[in-house]
This record gives structure tokens, C-alpha cells and sequence, in this order.
């Protein structure tokens, strides 16, 4: 009789199990079957039937006893070929094995940084354990995980790429820990990144800028309040000086005000000159305008590939006279893109001034047309252009 699908993979779990009771100590070989269990627990059954099993045992194992110690706060990475004579188990392929607070944009993150080195992704599993561990981090119990509940879970992670050899193996650690340290600061950071943004709209409420048109000001502060509103994936924050040093403008970073991934690091530049950057980019430092609005010159390690969003917000002393600027570096999030522009502040009034200009009847073909050419104008770019350049 040929047996379905799930039942080949409860066989083959059952498999491994029996060999973890007839190679461990009971009490090892208690936590290793659980631990079994939830390992592939989600794997797809096809991905399985694939391997012998005493190389899902093995794999399952080295994991097991890799994951053995883990203090939280401090991520173990392990990228290494297991062989049979070393590790008891085999792969053609290059293995990353985990161990990490379980916290979002993981899967996301690791997977950007997999195809930033070009390798081609053969296989994730990535089980959510519930751990219970001593002060020393010694793993001691394996209970089972509660319904809707995420306190305890650690996020272990199994990832084949193409084979890699030599130092390409240490480079690929490294840079997983890296990705792995941004995506906890911005999340250990998240609310008070957004709190940064709605001190700025509080701010704006209560002492708008003199001279700047109130509004257009008014717009600005419903804007960011949209943003905060689940409309920006907050990964950064920092408050910037504009000072004149030597005749020069400089941006320079305000002493602990970095949030997530732009905390202040060792080896932080405290100030950056604007000389190099074209005229009008200088002039637009200087600008009584309140926002800049544009994509930085980065590339974001966590959640989504591309360009980090950059939304600053500039200070004005009593003059009018900027005089510096806090920096929001994110990515906007999907309802961001899916929105009507006439339902998001700034945007609305770009499209209706455009409307308005054009002078279409809005029922008429031309105002249809024009409409729909708004509505799916491409979204980065509708966010930085000004009315005039999106008229013409």
C-alpha cells in the first residue's frame, strides 16, 4: 500500500526518534524528541523524504547540542559542511544553524542577506521553541509552546545554501550576525522610535514654525501621524545640528539620540560636511521647508530588500532659520503602497492641486484618465516629488 504524504513524514520522524531513545541517556533523549518534533515539525514532507535518516537525525542533533547553551541577548551563528566523520551527519550543501531571541522580520532579514551573497536558498526550517534554561543558559526543559503566547520562544533557525569553502564561510557568520544585530535593535527600539515621531507631531501642534505656512504645516504633522500609524517600519533615528564651521555646513549627530539600527557605534562619524554634496542638495539643507523626504544612500539588512525610506524633519529657531533635523530611516509598509493618495496626507494634496490645475471635469474622460494615472503613479516616487514637477 503507498502511503500518503504526511504519514511518510510521521514515519520518518518516528524513525529519528526511535534512534534518539537508542543513542542518548533517557534524559537526553527526552528533550532531543521533542526537541525532534518541533525541529520539523513545519518542514514539508517532500523535503524529508530527500534525506536518509540518519542525516535528519544528525542534522537534528547537531542542532540540538549547538543550541544547548544560549544566553539571550547574544545570538549564536554556526556556518559550517558537516561531514560524517566530524559532525555525524552529511549535506552537499552549506548549513547556517541559529539560535535567537524569536522576534519579527527574521526570516525575511537572514533570507535578504542569503541572496545578497548570491547563494541560492535549498532549504530553511525555522521551529519557534519554547526553552526553559538556567542562569548559566543551560538548556533544561522543552515544554510545550501555549497558544498565543511568545514569552520563552527562541527562533532556531536551519538554512542550506550552495556549498561554500575557505574564508567565504567565516564572512557569511559575520554577516549574519550583523543582520542579526540590526534586526534586534530595531525592534528593541521600536517604540521609542515611535514615540520620536509623535514627540515631533506633539511638537508641531503646540509650537509650529513661525514662518512656514501653517497648512501646509498642519498636512506635515497628519502625515507623520499617518506614518506612525502602522505606515513606516521604523529601523532608524537620529537628531542632527546644522552648524557653520569654518564657513562650512555640517550635520552633526545630537549624543544619544540614536535609535535602532543608527545607534551611536564606536566608530560613528560625530559630524558629516555637506561640501560634497551639489548645490541644490547644500541649499536644500538650508531650506525653510519642513521635511526632506527621499530614499537614503543605504540598503536595508532587515525585513525588505531596497533602499531605506528617509523622512527628516527639520528644527527652526526663532528666526526661521533651520537649524537642524531628526532623521526617520524605515521602509514603508505595504497598506502604504495600497492606499489611495487621496487618503493619505501630503500626497491628497499633490494629487488634488495636480486635479485641480489640469482642469479636467472630474467625470469627464481626461479626469478619469488623469485619475487613474495619480492613483497608480509609482508610489517612492509620488511620496519625494514636489506638486510642480508632478504637474508638468
Amino acid at each position: 500500500m503507498l502511503l500518503k504524504t504526511p504519514e511518510i513524514k510521521a514515519s520518518l520522524v518516528d524513525r529519528v526518534l526511535a534512534l534518539v531513545k537508542e543513542k542518548l541517556p533517557p534524559r537526553q533523549a527526552l528533550l532531543a524528541g521533542r526537541f525532534v518534533v518541533q525541529y520539523y515539525g513545519q518542514v514539508d514532507a517532500d523535503d524529508l523524504a530527500e534525506r536518509g535518516v540518519e542525516d535528519l537525525y544528525g542534522a537534528a542533533l547537531a542542532h540540538f547540542h549547538f543550541a544547548n547553551k544560549f544566553t539571550t541577548g547574544a545570538p549564536k551563528v554556526r556556518v559550517y559542511n558537516p561531514s560524517l566523520e566530524e559532525h555525524g551527519w552529511r549535506s552537499t550543501h552549506t548549513v547556517i544553524e541559529i539560535v535567537n531571541d524569536d522576534m519579527p522580520f527574521l526570516v525575511d532579514s537572514i533570507t535578504m542577506e542569503v541572496n545578497r551573497h548570491g547563494l541560492t536558498l535549498h532549504l530553511f526550517l525555522h521551529p519557534q521553541i519554547k526553552t526553559v534554561r538556567d542562569a548559566q543558559g543551560e538548556l533544561k526543559d522543552l515544554p510545550a509552546p501555549e497558544t498565543g503566547s511568545t514569552e520563552g520562544l527562541e527562533s532556531i533557525m536551519h538554512v542550506e545554501v550552495d556549498r561554500q569553502t575557505g574564508t567565504a564561510l567565516e564572512t557569511l557568520r559575520e554577516d549574519i550576525l550583523r543582520v542579526l544585530s540590526d534586526v534586534r535593535v530595531a525592534v528593541q527600539d521600536w517604540a521609542k522610535m515611535r514615540q520620536a515621531m509623535l514627540d515631533v507631531v506633539d511638537g508641531l501642534a503646540k509650537a509650529p514654525p513661525a514662518l512656514l505656512d501653517a497648512a501646509e504645516t498642519g498636512e506635515a504633522r497628519e502625515f507623520l501621524q499617518w506614518l506612525a500609524q502602522e505606515h513606516f517600519t521604523f529601523l532608524g533615528v537620529r537628531d542632527y545640528d546644522l552648524v557653520s564651521e569654518n564657513g562650512e555646513d555640517r550635520l552633526k549627530a545630537v549624543p544619544g539620540s540614536g535609535l535602532g539600527i543608527l545607534r551611536e557605534k564606536g566608530g560613528d562619524p560625530v559630524s558629516a560636511s555637506l561640501a560634497a554634496l551639489p548645490p541644490e542638495a547644500r541649499a536644500a539643507a538650508r531650506k525653510p521647508e519642513l521635511f526632506i523626504i527621499t530614499k537614503a544612500n543605504s540598503r536595508a539588512t532587515v525585513h525588505r530588500p531596497g533602499y531605506h525610506d528617509y523622512v527628516g524633519v527639520k528644527r527652526f529657531d526663532a528666526k526661521g532659520q533651520v537649524t537642524g533635523e531628526r532623521r526617520f530611516i524605515g521602509l514603508y509598509t505595504s497598506t502604504a503602497y495600497s492606499a489611495s493618495p487621496w487618503d493619505i496626507p501630503l500626497l491628497r494634496r499633490k494629487v488634488s492641486g495636480v486635479m485641480k490645475r489640469a482642469g479636467f471635469l472630474p467625470r469627464s474622460h481626461m479626469g478619469k484618465t488623469l485619475m487613474a494615472i495619480l492613483e497608480t503613479y509609482p508610489r517612492d516616487e509620488l511620496f519625494q516629488i514636489a506638486e510642480e514637477a508632478l504637474f508638468h
